[in-house]
C-alpha cells in the first residue's frame, strides 16, 4: 500500500514528529521538501535570498537520524527536524560562518557554537545558514535591513517592497516562507523581534544568560543573545527549551533560571495577567497602521481576561532613544577581536583592524554602504575607560531602572509594544521579549505585538503569546505550497 501523502507546509514541530512516527514522512523527506522550496522560492522565483548556503551533509545526517528513530525511537521533539541558523553561529561542518561578510566567506569554525551542539544532540538537522544584515547591522549607519556583501539583499516574502527586518532577516524570512521547520536568530537590540514582526512569525529574545553566546560572532557581551524564530508559539517554546542551558564558556549562563520545558506554559490561560500599555513615546513613534493592528490584539487580550493597565508609561522612556550605541562600540572591538583570535592563524581576518583594511582594499564589493560603525568601534577606547563605564551605567539606569519602576508601580506581568518598538528597552536591560503575529496593515505588511517582561519571565510571555495566537489565528502564510 502506498504511503499516504503528507504535506509539511505550515506544520508545527509536534505535527512533523507525529507524521514521522506514523511513517507518513521521514527526516530525509523533510530535508528534500525544504531544499526544493529553497530552490523554488529563495534561489529562483521571487529570489528571497534568505539562505546563504545549504548543508552538503544534510541528507546524510537526516538518513542517519531516520535509522536511529527506527532502532531506538526519537530523541525528542527536534529529532530529524531541519533547522536554519543565522550566519553568525559557528558550525564545524561543511558550512561557513561569516556574519554575511565576504571577508569571512571561506571561514570554517573550529567547533560548533554551544547552542548548535545542543541542537545537534537533540536530533536537529542543520539545513543551512541564513543571510543576515552584515555584521548584525553593526557595520555602518544606513545599511538596508537584510543586506550583506556575501548574500545580497534578503526580500520580504509578503512583498518585495516591504522591509524584511534586521538583522536576523534571513532566519525570519526562511521560517515564514516554509524553507525550514524552525530557525535560530540572534539579537543585540531588535534583531530577532524586528524580522519576526516584519515576517509574521514568532520570535523570542531571551533573558541575557538563558542561552549561551559562545561560538557566536559577537557585538556586545552585555546585550547579545540567540533565540528561536518559528511559525507558532508552540514551536518557539520547544526550540527555546532545547537551546537554553548553562555553558562554562559563557559566565552569563551560570546563574540562569530556566525550566526544563517551556511547553508547560502552553495552556492558554491568561485571565488575570496584568499587561501594561506604554502609550507615551512607543505608540507615538509607531505608524498609525501598525498601531491599529496592535489595538486589535490588545482588544483580543481583554476578551481573554487579561487586565490591561492603559496607559502604563515608563519613566524616562524618551531617553532610551537618546542613549545610542556607545556601549556597543566599546564592547564590539574587544569581543570581535577575541572571536577572531579563536579562529586561529588560518582565518583570513585576525582583528577588527584587519577587517577594516580588507574592506578598504575591496571597496566596490564591501563598502556599498560604508563602514562607519566599524571605524568608530576601532577608534573607541577600552572597556576600562570612564566613558564606557558611564555609558553602561546610564543604559541600565534608563532601561532597567525605568522598566523595573513601571513593572512595580503598576504591578505588571508584562508590557505590550507595537511591532518591535520596545526592543531597545529589553536589550539594554537584558530582559526577555517575545513578538507574535498580530495581523496586517491594509497594504498587507505584517505587524507583530511584542511582550516584554522582567528577567526570566519567558514562561509568562509564552503564555500570553499562546493565548493570543489561539484567539486570533493572525498568521497567514506568504507563499503557496
Amino acid at each position: 500500500m502506498a504511503k499516504p501523502a503528507f504535506d509539511p507546509f505550515e506544520k508545527t514541530l509536534p505535527q512533523l514528529q507525529a507524521a514521522m512516527e506514523a511513517g507518513q514522512t521521514s527526516a530525509l523527506e523533510l530535508v528534500e521538501y525544504y531544499l526544493e522550496r529553497i530552490g523554488k522560492f529563495d534561489h529562483n522565483g521571487p529570489r528571497l535570498s534568505s539562505v546563504l548556503e545549504t548543508n552538503p551533509q544534510a541528507r546524510e545526517i537526516a538518513a542517519a537520524l531516520d535509522k536511529e528513530r527506527a532502532r531506538k525511537g526519537p530523541r525528542g521533539p527536534l529529532h530529524g527536524i531541519p533547522v536554519i541558523l543565522k550566519d553568525n553561529l559557528d558550525t564545524a561542518d561543511g558550512l561557513h560562518t561569516s556574519a554575511g561578510s565576504l571577508a569571512l566567506r571561506d571561514s570554517v569554525a573550529p567547533q560548533d557554537a554551544f547552542l548548535v551542539s545542543r541542537l545537534r544532540q537533540a536530533g536537529a538537522v542543520v539545513l543551512g545558514k541564513a543571510n543576515m544584515t552584515e555584521w548584525a547591522n553593526f557595520m555602518t549607519v544606513g545599511m538596508k535591513n537584510g543586506y550583506s556583501s556575501r548574500g545580497g539583499q534578503t526580500l520580504n516574502p509578503y512583498g518585495q517592497g516591504f522591509d524584511p527586518g534586521g538583522s536576523s532577516s534571513g532566519s525570519g524570512v526562511a521560517v515564514s516562507a516554509n524553507l525550514c521547520a524552525v530557525a535560530v536568530g540572534t539579537e543585540t537590540s531588535g534583531s530577532i523581534l524586528s524580522p519576526a514582526s516584519s515576517n509574521s512569525v514568532v520570535g523570542i529574545k531571551p533573558t541575557v544568560g538563558l542561552v549561551s553566546r559562545s561560538g557566536i560572532i559577537p557585538i556586545s557581551s552585555t546585550q547579545d543573545t540567540a533565540g528561536p524564530m518559528a511559525r507558532s508559539v508552540t514551536d518557539a517554546a520547544i526550540l527555546l527549551g532545547l537551546m537554553a542551558g548553562p555553558d562554562p564558556a559563557d559566565p552569563a549562563t551560570k546563574d540562569q533560571r530556566a525550566p526544563a520545558d517551556y511547553t508547560v506554559f502552553l495552556d492558554g490561560e491568561v485571565k488575570g495577567l496584568r499587561v501594561g500599555v506604554p502609550r507615551a513615546v512607543f505608540y507615538e513613534r509607531a505608524g498609525q497602521a501598525e498601531v491599529a493592528v496592535v489595538e486589535g490584539a490588545i482588544r483580543a487580550l481583554a476578551r481573554l481576561g487579561v487586565q490591561l493597565i492603559d496607559p502604563a508609561d515608563i519613566p524616562a522612556a524618551a531617553q532610551v532613544f537618546e542613549l545610542g550605541y556607545t556601549v556597543l562600540l566599546y564592547e564590539f572591538r574587544r569581543d570581535l577581536n577575541r572571536y577572531l583570535r579563536r579562529l586561529g592563524p588560518s582565518s583570513p581576518i585576525q582583528s577588527l583592524r584587519g577587517l577594516i583594511r580588507y574592506n578598504e582594499a575591496h571597496p566596490e564589493a564591501m563598502l556599498r554602504y560604508g563602514q562607519t560603525l566599524l571605524l568608530a568601534a576601532e577608534a573607541a577606547g577600552g572597556t576600562r575607560t570612564a566613558a564606557y563605564r558611564y555609558a553602561r551605567k546610564r543604559d541600565l539606569e534608563v532601561a532597567k531602572g525605568g522598566l523595573d519602576e513601571a513593572l512595580a508601580k503598576f504591578g505588571l506581568d508584562a508590557l505590550a509594544f507595537p511591532a518591535y518598538w520596545g526592543a531597545s528597552l529589553g536589550a539594554k536591560a537584558g530582559y526577555p521579549s517575545l513578538t507574535v503575529p498580530a495581523g496586517y496593515t491594509p497594504e498587507g505588511f505584517p505587524v507583530g505585538i511584542t511582550f516584554l517582561g522582567p528577567a526570566w519571565s519567558e514562561g509568562t510571555l509564552i503564555r500570553l503569546a499562546y493565548g493570543l495566537e489561539r484567539a486570533t489565528r493572525a498568521r497567514q502564510a506568504p507563499l503557496a505550497p
